[in-house]
Parts: C-alpha cells; structure tokens; sequence
C-alpha cells in the first residue's frame, strides 16, 4: 500500500488542479487504471520492463486519432468547421459542424477531451518520476522511454492549448493527499508560461528521442518528431493572435497577468525559424518525390510541365519528378511510411466511417462532404497563374470534348467542363469533381463500377441511391486526397490501407520561410549560434522546393523580396498543400484571420440542375438554403468553450472570453 498512497497524493491535486470529476474518493478514480490495478502493484510496474512498456503505452492510449477529423470519432471540431468544405449534417456524428452554425455552449460543448488529456499527462508525470526504477531497461531504452515520456506531456498540452488557449500546468510534484481542494486548484497559466513550459518538454524529449526508428516501432515518436512539433508550438505563439493582441487586454489572471501577451515580440519569430533549420539541417527528411516516367501504348505518362515550370531536376525544378504522383502518393497509401521521407511525425488512417463521407452513394459513401468553390479557386492553373486570371474559355462550363489519362493511373473524362481542366496536379490529386473518373480498379463485381464517371447533377449518378434524401453533395466538389485509385467501399473492393501525416517535412519548410519573412531583425540562435535573418535567397529556395514538387513555377526573389507578396504567397500554399489535412483551422485562427475568411458566403455549382441543364449546373450561386451553410464566425470561436462541469470542478478556472 506504500505507493498506493504516493499515487493518492498525485491523483488528488491532479484533480484539482484540471477539474476532473471525483466519484467518492481518489482511490475510486484510480480503480479503474488497469495500468495500475490489474493485479499488480505500481511498483511492480516500475521493476517489470514489460509492465513498465505496458504503462508508456497506456498513457499513449489517451492520445486522440488525429486521422479521424470528419466523423463521429473526431478528436476536435477543426475538420468540419474549417472553411475548406461544408456538410449538410449537425449532428452527433458530424459534431464538428455545430461550432460555426452557433450551435456549442458551455454546458454542450460537444467536444470534451480535457479530462483524458489530463490522464495523460498524470501518467506522463508518474513515468517521469519512478521511470528510473526498472533496473532491466538498458541506457538507450531508459533514454527512449524519458524521452516518450516528455514528448507525451507536451503533446497532451499541446492538444489542449490549441483547442482552448492558456490552460493550467500540473505541478511535476504532486500534492500531499490531505491538501484541500482550494488550496490544490491552480488556475489557468498565461499562453507564454504553457509554450515555455511546453517547448521545455519538446526539446527534452528531442535530447532522448532515437533519430529513427526500425519498421516496426516507425509510429512512435523520433527526435525528428519533438523538433517539428517544438517548431510548431513556437509558429504559433509567434502568430498575431498570441503575440500582441490587444483585443484580450482584459483578459488576464488573478495576479493581473495577461492570459495572451499585449507586446509584439518580434524574437518569437526568430526562435521558431531557428528550431525549423535545426530539422531541415538534419539532413533526414525530404519531400515524397516521384520519378517521372514516359507514357507507351500501356500507359499514360508524366503530364509535359508547362513551359512557366523550370525543367531542372529537383529540388531545382519538376523536370524529373511527377508531381502529380510525389503528392499524391503521400496521402493515398501508394509509398509505405517507411519508404516516404516526407513525414516526421504519423499514424495509421482510420479508413472507417470518416472517408465514407467523399465517397458517391453508387460507390457505397454518404457524398455529402462539399468543398467550396473558394477552396476550388484556390488551386492554380497548371502554368501557375491563378484562377482568376484565367480566360473566359479556360473558367467556362462547356466540355473539353477529349480525354485525358496521367502518370499511368488518373483519367479526365471528355465530358469535364474546360474550369475543371488544366490545373495544377495538387488539384487532381485532391478534388472530385463532376465527370471525375473514380477508377475503383479493385472491383470484384459485376456491375459497372470500374472508372466510375461521377455527376453532380440532381439526376446524376452521385445521388442517393436509397432512402436517406440527404446523402448528396451540395457544391459539385468534394475531397479525394485519402481515395486510392483502387479504393472502393463495397464487400467486392477493397480500401487500401493509408498512413495519416501529423507533420510532415512541407510543413517545415514552408514554416521556415514564413518565419523568416516576419523577422525584422536578424536572430542568434543562443543553442546554435547561428544567425537567421530574412534571407531573400534562403526563402526562395525552400519555398519553391514545395512549388516544384506540385509542378508549378517557383516565385522570384523580387516576389519573396516584398513581405505583403510574400505572405499572401504563404498562405496560399498553406491552404491548398495542407488542404483537408487539419491545418486550415489552427492557421486561420493563428494568423487572425479567421473573422473574415468564415464570414464569407458559402459558394458552389447549381446542383439543383439537371443533366440536361449543364450550363445552368456550372453556375456559381450562394449557398444558404441550409443550416450549415449559414456559417458564422465570432470572435469567442478563436478559443473552444471549457465544459461547465470542469469550471464548477476547479473554482479559480476561468472561461474562456466571450463563452462566459
């Protein structure tokens, strides 16, 4: 029982510091830890590797399933209420929706993860404390579990800071167990101490942390990992919303402290650079290429690079590559995670109920999942320009009249309409449009399913095809970025299996040259001693890295030259390279503008047309027929409402402004 009272202790401020419900006693709580209780003493745990590896694992149990970002299951409302696409339903298997139709509130918040990110980080901080006990692991193993062991207590803060902002740091020491409740509670830290306290337990974890990991153990966390997400921690308190902003002046703690800083630190820009270059100077990673191939009379080959695009080898140009494949394969299950050194931090995609929601109904799917044409024209025509310079022949509806086959597997059907024709391949590899051919090459039945030819029409092949009246898309575009050329929901298909990126090596670079173009003044890296500066050259070479691969021109050192052109750049390459990969909510929210992004209407096609009204079907018409098409956005969304029940747990927890 010796322990079983150290534990007490732990759990009992624990619970008063986060709010987490207590039942009759601490000890009722801890029964249901089977990681503690399941006939073995804590400290039997702490003498067994076996037991110890069970514990570690335990504690990752309560990480969320980040690949399920559209669904019942999801961890966070960021894949549905993103601007990116809409769906038709709110409800509880599509939570994410209620947050931009108004529909949370303190005492429904429809997303709770607080107590088991708390959990976690219990378990983390006992690991932390006894790890030292197991006389069986070895150094390089004691390192690696030290290192899970940080990297798990800054990932669960992490996760809590980007759904609610500041919020309370537990004591690495815990209380005595007869520490009353009120003198136990700890309010919220300000957002500055939980990034320091958090990039503290990043770059801990990256000093233990192994470089790689064999096959079998890939999705645990390399030293790779920690630095990535120490670098994303600190973009985004560099961010506007966290760094000078004056609209939460009166938002402070007890001790008068502002939760969110009202002085712009330049600096923080600085640091957040100095982390990426670390990762980039690893020498590790590398963006998923593909090598280009020639077409015969078997296949299609390579699409011919347009003459905008350098036809140098990469990372100097596309001529070698197929851009096309190189995106694409990354997130279609086409490269095994341990063949693609694109991605630092990942997991397996849960390939259930969340992509079912892109699929057509004839294809087994519930279709509704529609992305919006602001999203659409966000992605360039192949030679670079933007969407909105393009000819009036080149946005039209009418049919280009001849078909198209790709890179040995993609097939444009002749029936497109010319708007939908000759973009940049992030475009193909990522969107369903109407006459979008769906291969589904690993059709076992006897229907014809196979290169499937998709319509968006009111009576076209897309619609329900059963009682549910609903289940149709409502812009004439959807997401296929995670749909295999062979994938088909049916008994007679299959779904190939796919790795979900949490952070992948774009997301370094292009975090790079955004840092970069803040700073406004040089920064010595104090771990380093290097310099970084805004260096005009260093930020062309790292962001056309990202252009080159998706095929497209790089940009000029006249364009990266002027700060307003180059961040425009920058945010646009966010938003269609990480599109539908739960980026767009936190980058909109950071960057502060998400007020004005989500309070623009929702746009598509007539999908009320009929087949025999193409041209009418091709017009864009605002979307507002429906509830969750009449998106709204007020301030209070830039932080998620703690649950009431958590404030009435910990008295000196405050919500957060505008839930209030």
């Amino acid at each position: 029982m010796k322990f079983k009272n150290k534990v007490i202790k732990i759990s009992c401020g624990f619970m008063a510091i986060t709010g987490i419900a207590i039942n009759s006693s601490c000890e009722s709580f801890l029964d249901i830890d089977k990681y503690i209780y399941d006939q073995v003493t804590i400290d039997s745990v702490f003498i067994s590797k076996d037991r110890l590896t069970q514990y570690i694992n335990g504690s990752s149990s309560f990480l969320p399933d980040e690949s399920m970002i559209w669904s019942t299951d999801a961890y966070s409302p960021s894949g549905l209420a993103a601007d990116e696409a809409i769906v038709p339903w709110a409800d509880g298997n599509h939570r994410g929706e209620y947050l931009l139709i108004d529909e949370v509130a303190p005492r429904d918040t429809k997303f709770n993860p607080w107590e088991n990110y708390y959990k976690g980080i219990r378990k983390a901080n006992i690991l932390l404390k006894r790890i030292n006990e197991c006389k069986e692991l070895t150094d390089y193993e004691l390192r690696d579990y030290m290192g899970r062991a940080y990297f798990l207590r800054a990932y669960f803060y992490y996760q809590l800071m980007r759904l609610y902002g500041p919020v309370p740091i537990e004591p690495d020491e815990a209380y005595d167990s007869d520490t009353p409740a009120n003198e136990a509670s700890v309010e919220r830290s300000s957002y500055d101490d939980c990034v320091n306290y958090v990039v503290g337990n990043f770059t801990k974890a990256a000093e233990n942390l192994p470089f790689e990991r064999e096959v079998s153990f890939q999705y645990l966390p390399t030293r790779g990992a920690a630095l990535a997400l120490k670098a994303r921690v600190l973009l985004t308190w560099a961010s506007p919303l966290f760094n000078g902003n004056t609209y939460y002046a009166d938002w402070k703690r007890s001790d008068g402290t502002p939760f969110i800083a009202q002085q712009e630190d330049n600096t923080r820009w600085g640091r957040a650079a100095a982390v990426y270059k670390q990762i980039i100077d690893l020498n590790k990673y590398a963006l998923n290429t593909v090598e280009r191939t020639e077409g015969n009379s078997h296949t299609s080959g390579t699409l011919e690079l347009p003459s905008t695009v350098s036809h140098s080898d990469f990372p100097n140009g596309a001529g070698n590559i197929d851009p096309y494949k190189s995106y694409k394969s990354l997130f279609d299950g086409t490269v095994q995670p341990e063949h693609n050194k694109e991605l630092i931090y990942f997991y397996t995609r849960n390939n259930g109920n969340d992509d079912w929601i892109v699929y057509p109904n004839t294809l087994g799917g519930i279709n509704g999942y529609s992305v919006t044409q602001d999203m659409i024209n966000s992605y360039r025509m192949a030679d670079g320009r933007q969407f909105s310079e393009a000819t009036d022949e080149e946005k039209s509806w009418e049919a280009v009249g001849q078909g198209k086959s790709f890179s040995g597997e993609y097939i444009l059907a002749p029936e497109r309409a010319h708007c939908d024709d000759n973009r940049e391949p992030r475009f193909y590899a990522s969107i369903g449009f109407n006459y979008c051919v769906w291969p589904c090459s690993s059709y076992r039945g006897t229907e014809n399913f196979k290169n499937f030819v998709c319509t968006y029409y009111k009576d076209g092949n897309a619609q329900p095809t059963g009682t549910v009246k609903v289940d149709y898309n409502r812009t004439g575009y959807t997401s296929r970025k995670w749909v295999n050329q062979e994938d088909i929901r049916s008994w007679q298909g299959d779904v190939k299996a796919k790795t979900y990126p949490i952070v992948r090596y774009a997301e370094v670079l292009l975090g790079y040259v955004e840092a970069m173009n803040e700073l406004k003044s040089p920064y010595k890296d104090p771990d380093t001693g290097n310099t970084i500066s805004r260096d005009v050259s260093q930020m062309v070479y790292y962001f056309n890295q990202v252009r080159y691969r998706a095929g497209l021109p790089g940009i000029t050192d006249t364009q990266a030259a002027d700060y307003e052109t180059m961040k425009a750049l920058l945010k646009q390459e966010y938003k269609v390279e990480f599109a539908f990969e739960d980026h767009r909510y936190y980058d909109l929210r950071r960057w502060k503008d998400a007020y004005t992004e989500y309070n623009k209407p929702v746009t598509g096609f007539d999908v009320s047309a009929k087949m025999a009204e193409r041209r009418q079907f091709y017009t864009v018409k605002v979307w507002n027929t429906e509830k969750t098409m009449k998106r709204i956005f007020k301030n209070k969304m830039n932080f998620y409402p703690i649950d009431q029940g958590i404030l009435e747990r910990n008295k000196r927890l405050v919500q957060n402004p505008g839930w209030e």
